[in-house]
């Protein structure tokens, strides 16, 4: 089983692209669970969630203490205390920057590093700061636990062309900063 805890503030899609993952996954023949956390629910508040993906049935129903994998579709969020807590030694950080790595407080135990500029993404294609789509892109390249193709239909049918359009993006301009393939 992989567990993932996204980090995000409200209004950039956490909880809509964790619900495209767990569709996408199920339709892979995988299962998938998706469990949100929102303190102050408004736009701009830190959330967060966790995902989990397993090829069995997944009965745990608990938050995510030490997640194989970090998505954070903020980068100002990298300074909060509980942004990295738990991550497991050899786990994958994903971060929607355009920050050098020395500058995001990536805790050692990360074995792989990957940033994505969902931000520039979205607000070139859409007009507003919604990274989701573009995050979800890199989220496929870097994990490559869903069916790239599935996924971005699941985009495709909750969003439409142009956010699949944005994962697509999203997947080719993903850069590792620390381990994975460093030449993509």
């Amino acid at each position: 089983m992989e567990e993932i805890r996204l980090h995000g503030r409200g209004g950039q899609g956490v909880v809509k692209a964790s619900q495209i993952v767990v569709a996408a996954a199920v339709k892979s023949g995988l299962h998938g669970q998706f469990i949100p956390f929102f303190g102050v629910e408004r736009k701009g508040s830190p959330v967060y969630g966790y995902l989990r993906l397993s090829h069995r049935e997944i009965r745990r129903k608990t938050q995510i203490y030490e997640p194989d994998m970090l998505i954070v579709m903020d980068d100002t969020l990298v300074t909060m205390p509980n942004t990295y807590a738990g991550l497991k030694p050899g786990g994958a950080v994903l971060i929607n920057t355009r920050r050098p790595l020395e500058e995001l407080n990536v805790p050692d135990c990360a074995s792989v590093v990957a940033a994505v500029d969902a931000t520039e993404i979205s607000e070139r294609r859409f007009g507003r700061n919604l990274p989701n789509t573009a995050v979800l892109g890199a989220f496929a390249h870097v994990a490559s636990l869903v069916d790239r193709d599935v996924l971005f239909g699941e985009i495709a049918a909750a969003f439409g062309e142009g956010n699949r359009l944005s994962a697509a993006e999203g997947y080719e301009t993903v850069r590792f900063l620390k381990g994975g393939n460093q030449d993509v």
